[in-house]
This record gives C-alpha cells, structure tokens and sequence, in this order.
C-alpha cells in the first residue's frame, strides 16, 4: 500500500500491535481510515505531546471540522465527537467545565477514598475465594469490571438497580463493530438512562457528584455554570470514563503478571513497587489504543514535509506511540518493571490540558486491587494459554473478553 493511501485501522482491534508498528512504520503522522472518517494517525511520542499542548489542535469539532454536520449522522463513532462535556471542549469552554469537576479528583479527596476501595477489593476477593481450586474464574467479571463499577457509581450516586444498564450501554459506546444504526439506538437507550438518574437524583439529592453537579446547573439556570446538555454530558463522560479504562488496567496488568513471572517476583522480592507495575501497564498495554479525535486549527507543518491541513481530523494512537523505539528503545516491546530513569513513560492519560481527570483515582484502584490479589492468590495462573486470550473488539479500548484465572492448583 502506497503512503499516500489511508491505512484502514481493524475495527475488531485483533491484531493491534502488528498495526501499530505499521504506524510507526508509516512516520510520525500517518492518514488512516477509522470507520469510514479519514484522519492522521499520530504515533510519533514528541510530535503527540507537542500537538496535544499546543492550540494549533481542538476537540470541538463543531467548530473546527468541516464534516461534522455529516459525521454525527452517518458515523458510527458519532457520539465521540457530538457530545458536549469536556472531552470535546476548547479552550475557555474546556477550562470552565473541567473547573466544574476537578475538585472531585484531588489528591485529598482520592486519598480519602483509599479505605473504601479497600474493602470493595477485599469483598470481591472474598468472593473469588469460594471457587474451587483448580477450576478458572473469569476475572474480568469477577473482579476487573465490579471494582471501579462500585466505585464510580458511588462517587456519582448511581443506584446499585441501575449500574448493570449503564454498563452494558457504557459497553457499548467503545464498541467499534457497531453499525451506524445500532451505536444510534444505543445512544438513544443511554441519554434515557442519563435522563432518569438526573430525574432521580432532582428529586432525591445525596453527597455525590451527580447531586452537585445538578445543583451547579440549578442554582444558575442561565446555563452560565452547565447547560442541561452538558450536565447530561459530563455525567456520561464520568461514568463511562470513570470504568471501562480502569477495567482494561486490571485486565491487562494481571494479564501481564502471570505471564511474565519473573517481573512479579521483582515485586514480591521488593526491586519494584505496586506502583511500578501499574505504570509499566499503561505503558505496555494501555487501556486506550486510538481515542477518536482532534482537529487543526490551522496548517500543520510535520517533520517530514508532510501538511495537516486546516479542518483535519487527528487521530492520538496512544498504543503506538507508548512503544515508540524512540522513546523506549529496544526493549519498547518488553513488559519490565525495573526501567531504569525516568521509568516507564507513557501517554496513557494524554497529555496536555485534556490529561485524566481520574488518573489518580485509577491509579488507587489498580495498586490496591493488584497488591491485594496477588497476597491472596500467590498461585494464580492464567487458565488458558495467553494466545487464546480473545481482546475486546474494539479499536479504542484494550482489554479481552475473558480473563480466566486458576486461583489455586487443583488439590
């Protein structure tokens, strides 16, 4: 295939890293097909960090996206540039909504929660304990999913009856074998759910996110403070962000472990922290590939002699560029907690203004849950060879389908 001629990035995600390193095969930029929408691939670690810092590239494609008006009607990713919350944001917009949620994520209120997650974690494994030995548990059910679904769900006041629907429709956003009709139908089935638990939470109002930001929206009904949209928005976007990445970091940390024996005995014999095997999962395997999308503002001059020109879409590949041998070497393909200085960087949360919000929280959730597993099972292994691990079909989010785990050796 020539340069010139888009790469069509696998929508079922099944063979992602031989397509990242054709990315990077490519050069720093690179114009790919993602269902249908022409954009350019960002793989290259400096050129990412340097167009997501700087305002020569948006996320409000209503402003800066000539196909726009036809995306959000024909594409099936639609509702990733048509929602109206920070994540599609610019500028004075983007600082003004995510002033309305920060406070939510600082480093004292996440320290707070520790106990908490605590005891979800040490509940579920109570749980896990009850299977029998030698036989596979599936624990991204069991442990991967009802982790960070308890505890946003309790930071945003969801109801325990409602949790299981939003996340099959949660599911279902990062879905990226769905037909235009059926991420539509979706959509509709979701903004309902939203709709409900505002409705809810109106009437009944708790010590939680949703109650506060409802109650921002309220008491300015102006909209200065958050229009309805972008209350019902912001919402979606805590929910959904709030679980399905911090999944894909269990799934794939766990995953990692138990095939690379020698890196958990780093931990176990103290050379290497909890900590270190969570920042070397989001390296190695982050829980997002490819998130769809950002637009110039302006030409765009590359390396290369290449031009993004004015209205373009781009496309961050975070996957590709966390293995870049530019930044890594030649271990960027190896999964070692023991890097030497500065550790294991990567792009996991972005970069720039539209960095997580969550990423301490995630980080919480992944140290506790990994180093209590691990304390409680010592001789888990996985319950299938990895290469029958199936990934989620997806070309944004990163994790399988299953986790099988033999928690104890049969006897």
């Amino acid at each position: 295939m020539s340069l010139s001629e888009p790469l069509t990035l696998d929508p079922t995600g099944s063979d992602h890293h031989g397509e990242h390193r054709t990315l990077r095969a490519r050069g720093p930029a690179t114009r790919v097909d993602i269902l249908g929408v022409t954009a350019w691939s960002i793989s290259e670690p400096a050129l990412l960090k340097k167009l997501l810092t700087g305002p020569e590239v948006s996320k409000d494609g209503r402003q800066h996206w000539p196909r726009f008006a036809e995306a959000v009607t024909t594409w099936p990713l639609a509702l990733w540039i048509a929602v109206e919350n920070m994540f599609t944001s610019y500028g004075g917009d983007h600082r003004r909504l995510r002033r309305m949620v920060a406070p939510s994520f600082s480093a004292r209120r996440v320290a707070a929660l520790g106990e908490r997650v605590e005891r979800m974690v040490d509940d579920l494994l109570d749980e896990l304990a009850t299977t029998p030995d030698g036989q596979a548990a599936d624990l991204r059910e069991a442990l991967c999913y009802p982790l960070p679904i308890r505890v946003i769900s309790d930071l945003m006041g969801v109801p325990e009856a409602r949790r299981e629907g939003f996340r099959e429709l949660v599911d279902s956003v990062f879905s990226t074998t769905l037909s235009p009709e059926e991420a539509a139908a979706n959509t509709v089935k979701l903004y309902e759910a939203l709709d409900a638990l505002i409705v809810e939470k109106r009437d009944d109002p708790g010590d939680d996110m949703t109650s506060l930001l409802i109650a921002a929206r309220d008491d300015e009904g102006d909209g200065s403070a958050l229009s309805e949209t972008e209350l019902r928005d912001t919402l979606l976007l805590m929910i959904s962000a709030g679980y399905e990445t911090t999944v894909n970091l269990l799934d794939q940390a766990i995953t990692a472990l138990l095939t690379h024996p020698e890196q958990l005995a780093h931990v176990r014999e103290g050379r290497a922290t909890w900590s270190d095997v969570v920042e070397e999962t989001l390296r190695y395997e982050p829980a997002v590939k490819h998130l769809p999308l950002r637009f110039a503002v302006q030409d765009i001059p590359l390396p290369d002699g290449q031009v993004i020109n004015k209205g373009d879409a781009v496309l961050p590949s975070y996957a590709a560029a966390n293995r870049h041998p530019d930044w890594h070497g030649a271990s960027a393909d190896s999964f070692e907690l023991t890097r030497s200085a500065p550790g294991p960087e990567h792009l996991a949360f972005g970069h720039g203004a539209h960095f997580c919000l969550g990423a301490p929280l995630a980080r919480l959730e992944g140290t506790t849950a990994l180093e209590k597993f691990f304390a409680r099972f010592p001789e888990a292994e996985l319950g299938v060879p990895v290469t029958e691990l199936r990934p989620v079909p997806s070309l944004i989010t990163n994790g399988h389908q299953t986790l099988p785990v033999v928690l104890r050796p049969a006897g």
